[in-house]
């Protein structure tokens, strides 16, 4: 028996966003002092898009947010494909559509193998990954099924991070299921001709 088109073919969607976009002409003075905030980080550019465009709701939120935020993305000791793996991770746990869609690019320049990339969307633990990688994997699936993790766990990634990139490891963690709540609650929208990683509930 055939399944129906319908079942075999449901395509996937994005909901409309729960904030208005915010025109850059008009921005109040603390709006403008994020935007300069962020063109000056290390990022150098400033996106009206993803949680960027949240954060101008709140700029003063957003100040702090942005600089945690650049200062995990651009200066911790954690080497950033293992950090890619822990937001990847991450972004699939949360379902961040947009997340999801900026970091599994940004993975594959920092050297993160595409089939590792397409386990990791789908759910599953990726096998062909190099060891550090599957360690990273591991920490993070059970520092967020039990809340806790494992002295082997603890162990096995203090090795490859010592104490001061463990700290920074739960730290990017945090921060990027901080942003996947965001990005989730406000339904922020994929740019333009981006292909919708995860089905909506």
């Amino acid at each position: 028996m055939t399944k129906s088109p319908s079942r075999r073919a449901r395509p996937r969607r994005t909901l409309p966003s729960r904030l208005p976009t915010l025109a850059m002409e008009s921005l109040t003075p603390e709006q403008h002092a994020l935007v300069e905030a962020i063109k000056s980080g290390p990022r150098g550019r400033f996106v009206n898009e993803g949680p960027f465009a949240v954060f101008l709701q709140a700029p003063g939120y957003g100040v702090l947010a942005q600089k945690l935020g650049g200062h995990i993305r651009f200066d911790t000791s954690v080497p950033p494909r293992l950090a890619e793996i822990a937001i990847l991770f991450t972004a699939q746990y949360w379902k961040a559509q947009y997340e999801w869609a900026a970091h599994a690019v940004i993975a594959e320049s920092r050297g993160v193998k595409p089939a590792t990339i397409r386990d990791i969307q789908a759910g599953r633990a990726p096998k062909s990954a190099p060891r550090d990688e599957k360690a990273i994997y591991a920490f993070a699936k059970e520092l967020y099924a039990t809340r806790r993790v494992s002295n082997a766990t603890y162990a096995r990634v203090h090795k490859l991070l010592g104490d001061a990139g463990l700290v920074e490891l739960v730290g990017t963690l945090g921060y990027y299921a901080m942003v996947s709540m965001i990005l989730n609650v406000f339904r922020m929208p994929l740019s333009e001709g981006t292909p919708v990683p995860f089905r909506e509930p």
